[in-house]
């Protein structure tokens, strides 16, 4: 291998420049498969398409060239560098680009996927409340950043710590692998000898004020959080998750996070859809009755974590142990009966079910909780019937806005309709 960069170029700049010739300004990723045509998604976050980039079918030698070309300049060229490689698979940064590299045995046929980002923005480009702006400049320190894959949040996880340099903190990102588009004042940081919590503590010595770590998976990425906003260190964490709501049961299913330490380890969620803040919600304990529990017993008062609706103020969940196990009770919409999180205990037919509405631009989702996942729930406006639909395994139910029956439901919703459920016969 040359050492100079026009001859790295020489080698191997045909086969670079083939993968970048299926870029164009609205491509966010280039997808080459095996005897396959390739293929594109082209659009914005939230808003594309997957297109056809030619009728030709892809082969392996041609492939392997690619693959081989990528690698090889990723290990000379200053700006690049090699996240992941294992036998079948590899992560490369190549410049601007990220490419996940896949092939037997890990794969079954060879697949290098390219992902390039088009849409760098700062925080006005989002057109955040005055409200919400104040609570990010002075109040928020542990924020979690939700949504489901291609949402935009790891653009709007960018943009955030931008703002926070700007202000004069040092921001640093744990990332794997690290994709961040982020300026050069702030230090992108990967796992230490392939450990996050190692990195976490090497952090700590260079007293960052904002830390950013995308993403959190695993039951150690939760921990490393944790730990750092324990130490006094402001988070922004990055995690997947259909609603603010998911985004909280992974930090207390299966004791990831204590639930009295919550507020103290996350106080704001931000639900990013189709690029956009959808949704914001704010946590605070207290200790209090639970919504649903009959009667004043002051020995049924507990410690609970609230959940919010941050721009109105409205109350929609509630975190408390009951039972000895953590619960997640939805308390907008109807009288609130607790369930515990993770457990199978199916509803009976004709039982009341919690129901919380939600909707985005696109869908409209019913939460009603993973007790009564893959049962059918009827559900009413003021008691007046509107639909019949299938519970997820993941406690929710979608339904497209432009539906009859997700237009009537959203209307029923605007007019300030009860809505309410229950387990059908």
């Amino acid at each position: 291998m040359k050492d100079n960069d026009e001859s790295l170029y020489n080698d191997y700049g045909e086969y670079i420049s083939r993968l970048e010739d299926f870029f164009d300004d609205q491509t966010m990723s280039v997808h080459l498969i095996e005897k396959n045509p390739p293929r594109a998604k082209r659009g914005q976050p939230g808003n594309w398409d997957l297109v056809k980039l030619s009728d030709r079918l892809l082969t392996r030698d041609e492939l392997d060239a690619i693959a081989e070309a990528i690698l090889e300049t990723a290990r000379y060229d200053p700006e690049s560098f090699i996240e992941i490689e294992e036998e079948g698979a590899a992560v490369v940064q190549l410049r601007n680009l990220r490419i996940a590299i896949a092939t037997r045995p890990f794969a079954d046929k060879m697949e290098i996927s390219a992902i390039r980002p088009i849409v760098k923005l700062n925080l006005d480009d989002y057109s955040l409340s005055d409200k919400l702006m104040k609570r990010l400049e002075s109040r928020a320190e542990g924020i979690l950043i939700s949504g489901s894959p291609g949402s935009g949040k790891s653009t709007f996880a960018a943009a955030l710590a931008e703002f926070y340099s700007g202000k004069g903190n040092v921001v640093k990102t744990l990332e794997q692998p690290r994709d961040l588009q982020v300026e050069e004042a702030i230090v992108q940081y990967s796992p230490l000898d392939g450990s996050m919590e190692k990195a976490a503590d090497i952090l700590l010595l260079v007293r960052p004020d904002y830390v950013v770590y995308d993403e959190l998976r695993k039951n150690a990425d939760f921990q490393a959080y944790s730990d750092l906003r324990s130490a006094g260190v402001g988070m922004i964490g990055v995690v997947h998750a259909g609603s603010a709501i998911d985004a909280l049961q992974r930090l207390i299913l299966g004791g990831r996070v204590e639930l009295g330490q919550i507020p103290s380890t996350v106080d704001t969620v931000v639900q990013i859809e189709d690029g956009r803040v959808s949704k914001v919600s704010s946590l605070s304990l207290k200790v209090k009755l639970p919504t649903g529990f009959g009667g004043t017993q002051r020995d049924l008062a507990r410690p609970v974590v609230e959940v919010r609706d941050f721009e109105r103020g409205v109350l929609e969940f509630e975190m408390f142990s009951f039972g000895g196990e953590k619960v997640v009770v939805p308390v907008r919409g109807a009288v609130a009966t607790p369930y515990a999180a993770g457990r199978r205990d199916r509803g009976t037919p004709g039982e009341s079910v919690p129901i919380s509405v939600s909707y985005s631009k696109k869908k409209v989702t019913l939460y009603a909780g993973r007790k009564y996942a893959k049962q059918r729930i009827e559900v009413f406006a003021d008691d007046q019937y509107l639909l019949t639909t299938v519970i997820g395994r993941n406690g929710e139910s979608s339904i497209r806005i432009k539906t009859r029956q997700g237009s009537t439901l959203v209307d029923a919703v605007e007019e300030g309709a009860k809505i309410t459920a229950k387990v059908a016969e």
